[in-house]
């Protein structure tokens, strides 16, 4: 009967705590939204199968020894998986978009505000007593905004890995739901008119062009701002190797095999980070409406600062691509031809709504090295 009765107390049944329990249900709807609605499920899978995991009273796959704690200290910890997942995505982004007009790097880099806006904005929550975050917290739930889950989750993992789980959560839920976010926020801020404009024809932009522009863009950025050179370099690294043709087999490894077994570790060590003590207080409550807010912010900047740009030049850009300037690639720009094109049957954006958004994961990137260099003083 003893035996009996310590079997019973050994299980996960009676261990289990209601806060757990919770999280297995939200690990569940993770996995619901990946699979059944198509939310970002490369990464929503593994976190949400991670968080499950996570979960299980008396297994430790969390905790110190867990196989989930080693994911996150050899991988996150250290800061690898996000690097090398950049440059899997610097291996599939093409610079020709944001080469051949220029000046919608001005886009990208508005859309960056929404960054800053909700670092001061969690500041003075704190300083008023509503929420309790530090300046690394705040640095790094405004990152949120950049729309970029592997910068959010870089910078997390160096200013507060406390609260790595929920911002790498908001993070990427927010990109999933950019078809949902984005049109509202675009249509309240342009007219039917502006909608409807159509850009002109880009030009071509040579392969001497593509393969020059991520040497230039990494020693100008990496000489100015050390701390953006991890994200940037590895960006940049993964964009040469696809330009330059001399190493196809490096550049299709990156771009597949490698992104592919990087995100499945990385998202279960996200999940990691979702047992139940460490994700189910205040604070979680204030990521997820900050990194709204900042989402928001920074789409609103972008289609904003198109309206600016018209007002001070005679080629006109359609406001729409303006919210591209979040980092979400390739969806942010995808919403802005898929409005362009309800406006007008013949009005395609894509290519031009490429450029903004190729410019916000350069943007991200560097409002990362800024909060990482502000709040550790270098």
């Amino acid at each position: 009967m003893d035996k009996l009765l310590n079997l019973w107390h050994n299980t996960g049944l009676y261990q289990i705590e209601p806060g757990q329990g919770f999280m297995i249900i939200i690990g569940m709807l993770l996995l619901y939204l990946a699979i059944k609605k198509n939310f970002e499920p490369l990464l929503l899978i593994p976190i949400g199968f991670g968080g499950v995991l996570a979960n299980i009273p008396g297994a430790g796959l969390a905790e110190h020894g867990g196989i989930l704690h080693m994911f996150y200290t050899i991988g996150i910890e250290s800061g690898a998986f996000p690097l090398i997942i950049f440059m899997g995505v610097g291996a599939m982004t093409d610079f020709g978009p944001l080469l051949a007009n220029p000046k919608t790097l001005f886009l990208g880099a508005a859309a960056q505000f929404g960054i800053f806006a909700t670092l001061i904005g969690a500041v003075i929550l704190s300083t008023l007593g509503i929420f309790d975050f530090s300046l690394a917290d705040a640095a790094a739930i405004g990152i949120i905004g950049g729309a970029d889950g592997p910068t959010s989750i870089y910078v997390a993992g160096k200013l507060a890995p406390d609260l790595l789980g929920a911002i790498a959560v908001a993070s990427y839920s927010y990109m999933a739901l950019v078809p949902l976010i984005q049109p509202p926020i675009m249509r309240a801020l342009t007219t039917e008119a502006e909608r409807k404009i159509v850009m002109v024809q880009q030009r071509e932009v040579t392969a001497r062009e593509k393969i020059i522009f991520p040497l230039i863009l990494l020693l100008l950025v990496a000489f100015l701002l050390p701390d953006a050179a991890p994200l940037l370099g590895m960006f940049c690294f993964g964009n040469l190797m696809k330009e330059c043709s001399v190493v196809d087999r490096l550049s299709y490894t990156t771009q597949n095999s490698l992104i592919n077994t990087v995100t499945i570790f990385l998202g279960l060590a996200v999940g990691s980070k979702l047992s139940a003590e460490a994700f189910l207080d205040l604070s979680t409550f204030g990521i997820l409406v900050l990194g709204m807010v900042a989402f928001s912010i920074g789409t609103a900047s972008g289609v904003i600062m198109a309206k600016i740009m018209n007002k001070l030049s005679k080629e006109k850009v359609n406001p729409l691509i303006g919210s591209a300037g979040v980092s979400a690639v390739p969806m942010a720009a995808r919403v802005s031809n898929k409005l362009g094109l309800e406006a007008n049957p013949q009005n395609f954006l894509l290519m031009h709504a490429m450029g903004p958004n190729v410019a916000g994961v350069i943007g991200s990137a560097v409002a990362a090295g800024v909060m990482i260099n502000y709040v550790t003083g270098g």
